[in-house]
């Protein structure tokens, strides 16, 4: 059975970091492109980052980019997002998600499995 479980989430004050977390489990991580998405209520699902270690590619929204850093670990099946000089537009749930690479206008349509989600909330 496929799952993703995401945590890291909290509280963290604009400036702040947070490590987010997802591990998967009923497939190997290299098989599929792995990616971040956060959604707020009322906005679409817009996608932060994605990793592919088949292709050797990476995505980084430009709201993200030189602040957020994702990476992957295939001998634990976690991939991480690392967040750094957080803001408050970033506040947001944020959703791991596998599938396959497309492009990033259409991410989300390549994605087949999803997790949960954890929230992150930037305040001070």
């Amino acid at each position: 059975q496929v799952q993703l479980v995401e945590s890291g989430g909290g509280l963290v004050q604009p400036g702040g970091s947070l490590r987010l977390s997802c591990v998967a489990s009923g497939f190997r991580l290299g098989l599929y492109a792995m990616c971040w998405f956060r959604q707020v209520p009322g906005k679409e699902r817009e996608p932060v980052s994605c990793i592919s270690s088949s292709i050797n590619l990476t995505y980084y929204a430009d709201s993200v980019k030189g602040r957020f850093t994702i990476s992957a670990d295939n001998a634990k099946n976690t991939v991480y997002l690392q967040m750094n000089s957080l803001k408050s537009e970033d506040t947001s749930e944020y959703y791991c998600a596998a599938g396959s690479w497309y492009p990033p206008e259409s991410l989300r349509y390549g994605m087949v499995y999803w997790g949960e989600g954890t929230l992150v909330t930037v305040t001070s």
